[in-house]
């Protein structure tokens, strides 16, 4: 009986062993997350739509293009305002930095002039939506504590809870966020839904993404085609819509320059 016993045992404790190896580490989970959109490069329009208390709409129109820095898997990315006549002609590049700070420039054609932001200005609205700087540009997970809160549906997926808070007072300061927790898909990574508190840790914004598109087969990269975003505190919301995504499609370095926001 004893050898039946030792068998059990080793079976059971193979069993349990496998079953906590098969869920990531939070850390793991919230790097898989932020990449899970990273494509090599891509093109889209995209339309911003702004929504007050009252219902009343304003749409922006944009175009834009990303690209990974050659040998890193940091991100460029330039938006173009098309529309309205007030945003039309505005520019931004932002440019991550693994290991330091990430550039921010905006192009404002009635000064006709590139402005460079600074790590504080993260936080700031990005071109009066809804979304900050750092929202657009993305939280590096290093830059972060995270935890995994629980398991929990949205939508019929499956998804990992995961609470994220500010290594230190500079990382809670630049974002404006006390906390940050995102439910993540447990098979594609890409996060459904999310909440973050502001720096006295009331809510602030909820985040809701729809429409996941497997974008690059090849690298398994996912991209939401909707995402919306409400700020509960002013009862304002911006939808963002992705239109013409095209992944891999080759950009060349010149459109990710300073240079390149002044061409009309």
């Amino acid at each position: 009986m004893n050898w039946l016993k030792t068998l059990t045992l080793a079976v059971f404790l193979v069993g349990s062993f496998d079953a906590s190896a098969a869920d990531p580490s939070a850390s793991d989970i919230a790097q898989k997350s932020y990449d899970s959109s990273k494509v090599a490069d891509s093109t889209s329009d995209a339309t911003f739509k702004l929504v007050n208390s009252a219902g009343q709409e304003r749409i922006r129109e944009t175009t834009g293009g990303t690209k990974l820095i050659k040998g890193t898997t940091d991100n460029m990315r330039i938006t173009t305002f098309m529309s309205p006549s007030d945003v039309k002609g505005t520019k931004t590049l932002l440019i991550e930095h693994a290991g330091k700070d990430d550039d921010i420039w905006i192009y404002l054609p009635a000064l006709k002039k590139v402005r460079r932001l600074v790590s504080n200005d993260k936080k700031d609205s990005f071109v009066g939506t809804d979304f900050s700087y750092g929202d657009v540009i993305g939280h590096r997970p290093s830059d972060w504590n995270h935890k995994i809160v629980k398991s929990e549906s949205v939508d019929g997926r499956d998804c990992f809870v995961l609470e994220s808070t500010p290594k230190t007072p500079e990382v809670a300061n630049n974002s404006g966020y006390s906390k940050r927790v995102f439910w993540i898909d447990k098979e594609n990574f890409v996060p459904l839904k999310g909440e973050v508190y502001d720096s006295g840790n009331q809510l602030l914004k909820k985040f809701t993404a729809k429409r996941i598109e497997k974008v690059d087969a090849k690298n398994d990269k996912w991209q939401p085609m909707y995402t919306e975003v409400e700020n509960v505190q002013s009862d304002h919301r911006t939808i963002l819509e992705f239109k013409n995504f095209k992944a891999n499609v080759g950009i060349g370095d010149d459109k990710f320059t300073t240079r390149y926001l002044e061409i009309q």
